[in-house]
């Protein structure tokens, strides 16, 4: 019997609150922006979210922070959506901060009634330069004393479209001295002129994310608000709305964002890469989009037991690239067929072996999985394509496979003996000649022969081909945020090799996008969307084993 995994700290709470009788029903929301797709940081928060909910009944949200018309668009919103119902999740109710702007106009005005938000009209330098320094207090702006009449009338103003962008802001009056620099009258409203890929025209002043966060919040009685640790400080600025508003007192707790080795998690950035067509786009398999994830093959198990075996953390820590790669293989394993496929392939002839007869074979589907995993015929010939690095002219010393005068195992198959073999007149070697052992046969052999070597192949009348694209690392640094110049200089040169002409065994002919197969003694791979009844294209999702040397 396993032991009894132990809360984390953000379940300990929210068990406290709920046998304490603070809340009787659990709610948390999951707010994406819509300005981009999501990665596997949002992996780890939307198990979160919606893993508490169905850990302690309650619901969750999918709230969309679209607060900024100009970096917003429904692709996202669409794009993200399928991301979160993919790795196996549901929401409640789908919300926007959006659906809130006139009760979060109305929140304005009666900051502004109380005395508690002004315009201001300073530039952007003059308003920084006023802000001080955290070991400095700041300056009061020259318009933080307007009267209430005069703020309501500008702000109305600045509503009904009478002035340019950047003519005026609204700020929370708060405390120009405070050690907590958010909370030195932050600005809530700003006036943008641009079109909102819901609202249309109809506004032109849009909140600030940290003025319609903890309100919708409140307005969907959201009990506990979940923000990774770069909102610690704005808690403060969360907490002092709600009172001075008198809403719904939702909370903010925050745990430890996840980074991951050898890769970016900067939406900004991964923007950079799409638009510079340095990836070929937000689901390029080599990003850490969840989409490109999906696409490279990873499952949503496997993504969720990575979140699961990370955990959450009040400490920022940097993750192993590799234990994501571990979880996908431990997955795979378990459910991946296992196929025959030879990416670079070299001609053996059986010269023994019947000319033009196929004999059918069978081979293991899969002997990890649970339901033994049936079988499946595999076509044998006397020509068949095998690994070029399965043959060795001069073989190293432990060698085990083909070699002039070795013998090996043809996996599924029999017994051969190199006899001879063909170069061209580069030196190249094009065809190896061997001959089988009749009574050698897998499952059935009396030959009493033993070899220690076993390699794959493909028969060369049945084979289909295919291009393969090996995936590996984007960046050749662990962390290429915190390196020296453009985290573009790190990028991988060899993160992407693509075969063009791969042979694989005919039953991958029907292959499906939801498949994941093993291709035996190569990786775990799976169908890419780019493939056409004409022209078949399988990603690898990872190797078998974990290769990379650390630099």
């Amino acid at each position: 019997m396993s032991e009894e995994k132990s809360l984390n700290f953000i379940e300990e709470i929210v068990e406290n609150d709920l046998n304490s009788g603070k809340y009787e029903t659990l709610v948390t929301r999951f707010p994406p922006e819509p300005n981009g797709y999501l990665h596997i940081g949002h992996a780890k928060a939307i198990c979160l979210n919606f893993g508490l909910t169905q850990k302690y009944g309650g619901y969750t949200n999918l709230r969309f922070d679209d607060t900024n018309p100009v970096t917003e668009k429904t692709e996202y919103v669409n794009s993200q959506q399928e991301d979160i119902k993919w790795l196996g999740f549901n929401w409640k109710n789908e919300l926007y901060a959006s659906d809130y702007f006139d009760e979060l106009y109305s929140f304005a005005i009666k900051l502004i009634e109380k005395g508690l938000a002004y315009v201001d009209e300073s530039s952007a330098d003059e308003i920084a330069a006023l802000k001080g320094t955290p070991t400095e207090p700041g300056q009061d702006s020259p318009y933080r004393n307007r009267s209430v009449e005069e703020n309501l009338n500008i702000f109305t103003k600045m509503k009904n479209g009478e002035f340019p962008d950047g003519a005026y802001i609204l700020r929370a009056k708060i405390d120009m001295a405070s050690p907590n620099m958010l909370m030195r009258d932050p600005i809530i409203y700003r006036i943008k002129h641009a079109e909102h890929h819901r609202t249309g025209n109809k506004w032109c002043i849009y909140p600030m994310y940290d003025f319609a966060h903890g309100q919708s919040d409140s307005i969907e009685n959201i009990t506990h608000s979940i923000c990774t640790l770069e909102y610690v400080s704005h808690r403060e600025l969360y907490d002092w709305f709600i009172e001075k508003l008198e809403i719904f007192p939702s909370k903010q707790y925050e745990f430890a964002r996840l980074n991951l080795t050898s890769t970016v998690m900067s939406k900004r950035k991964l923007l950079q890469l799409v638009n510079e067509n340095l990836v070929s786009g937000w689901d390029d398999p080599r990003m850490p989009t969840i989409s490109g994830l999906r696409r490279r093959g990873f499952t949503p198990k496997s993504i969720r037991e990575f979140c699961e075996r990370i955990g959450i953390a009040k400490r920022e820590n940097l993750i192993e690239l590799s234990l994501l790669e571990f979880c996908i293989r431990e997955d795979l394993n378990k459910t991946a067929n296992r196929v025959m496929a030879v990416l670079d392939p070299i001609k053996l002839i059986i010269t023994n072996y019947p000319e033009g007869k196929t004999e059918d074979l069978i081979g293991e589907n899969n002997p990890e999985a649970e339901d033994g995993g049936g079988t499946r015929v595999i076509p044998f010939s006397n020509e068949l394509w095998i690994e070029r690095e399965d043959f060795m002219e001069v073989p190293a010393k432990k060698w085990f496979r083909l070699a002039p005068g070795a013998m090996v195992r043809l996996k599924f198959a029999y017994i051969v003996k190199c006899e001879d073999f063909v170069k061209d007149e580069n030196g190249n070697v094009t065809e190896i000649h061997c001959t089988y052992i009749p009574e050698s046969k897998s499952g059935n052999d009396t030959s009493g022969i033993h070899v220690k070597g076993t390699i794959h192949w493909v028969s060369a009348p049945h084979a289909k081909t295919a291009e393969i694209r090996l995936y590996d690392r984007l960046f050749t640094s662990e962390t290429p945020d915190a390196e020296e110049g453009d985290f573009k200089d790190y990028l991988n040169p060899e993160s992407l090799t693509i075969l063009p002409n791969a042979y694989i065994e005919p039953a991958l002919a029907d292959a499906d996008l939801d498949s994941r197969y093993q291709f035996i003694r190569k990786g775990y791979f799976c169908l890419d969307k780019d493939s056409t009844k004409d022209k078949l294209v399988f990603n690898r999702t990872v190797t078998l084993k974990d290769t990379f040397k650390k630099p």
